[in-house]
């Protein structure tokens, strides 16, 4: 059985009350709990954190026993150069995954410190986004 792990930056933990307009109505756990019932022959570990360094701590902590890291690193994403230092050093391929397209926001949100050292990224397809990255894994 193959084994993933979700982690997600600061905020997330806000999905489903966090400008629903940008993020959507469901919560995380939610989400979750049917992405695990739709897919139940793989082990889907989540991790969320609003700490930088814990998000490292997670990243290290299954970068090298984990199948591969679905990985939305949240604001952290254009600030964190630690993170992406992270997602380089560790040998589970990593994709990166944004609920809004970031694209299409702010300025600042145009520079991922993470996307040129993951796998893949996608962005701007709500949680559909998560499941996206399982389907590629799944292969």
């Amino acid at each position: 059985m193959k084994k993933l792990v979700i982690i997600n930056g600061p905020n997330l933990n806000l999905l489903g009350k966090r400008e629903p307009d940008v993020y959507g109505t469901q919560g995380f756990d939610a989400f979750l709990s049917q992405l695990r019932a739709r897919h139940s022959d793989i082990e889907i570990d989540y991790y969320q954190s609003n700490v930088e360094g814990e998000l490292i701590n997670a990243i290290q902590e299954h970068g090298f026993t984990a199948d591969g890291i679905i990985l939305n690193p949240g604001g952290y994403t254009h600030t964190s150069v630690a993170i992406g230092d992270a997602v380089a050093s560790v040998t589970a391929p990593v994709i990166e995954v944004h609920i809004s397209n970031i694209h299409a926001r702010e300025e600042f949100r145009k520079i991922s410190h993470v996307s040129a050292k993951a796998k893949g990224t996608i962005c701007g397809l709500g949680l559909k986004g998560y499941e996206l990255a399982l389907e590629y894994f799944k292969q």
